[in-house]
């Protein structure tokens, strides 16, 4: 069975940083591409990043490219999401989920609320 545990979220002023993290277990987690998408109220799952297996393969949407980073440790089976220089057009939920940009959302965790506000 596909385990993920986001944690990380919290409140963070405009301009600031933080860094999400991803635990993967139950499955062989070195062998699926992962990826980080977002949720507003109202909205769809937003794909934002994906890290592929194999080396250095790592894709993101327009809107955090740049001041996002995703990361994995196939050792640690854990997936991260650096942040910074973040907006309040960034506050959502954020999910880590198996898979790439064009497949489904199914397998994914329960989510790590991101507020970004003065």
């Amino acid at each position: 069975e596909v385990v993920l545990v986001e944690s990380g979220g919290g409140l963070v002023q405009p301009g600031g940083s933080l860094t999400l993290s991803c635990a993967a277990s139950g499955f062989a987690f070195e062998k699926y591409n992962m990826k980080w998408g977002r949720q507003t109220p109202g909205k769809g799952l937003e794909w934002i990043s994906t890290v592929y297996t194999g080396p250095g393969t790592t894709l993101y949407d327009h809107s955090v490219k740049g001041r996002f980073a995703a990361s994995r440790d196939n050792v640690e089976n854990m997936f991260y999401l650096q942040m910074s220089s973040l907006k309040t057009e960034d506050t959502a939920t954020y999910y880590c989920a198996v898979g790439s940009q064009h497949s489904g959302w199914t397998q994914r965790g329960q989510g790590t609320q991101v507020t970004v506000s003065s």
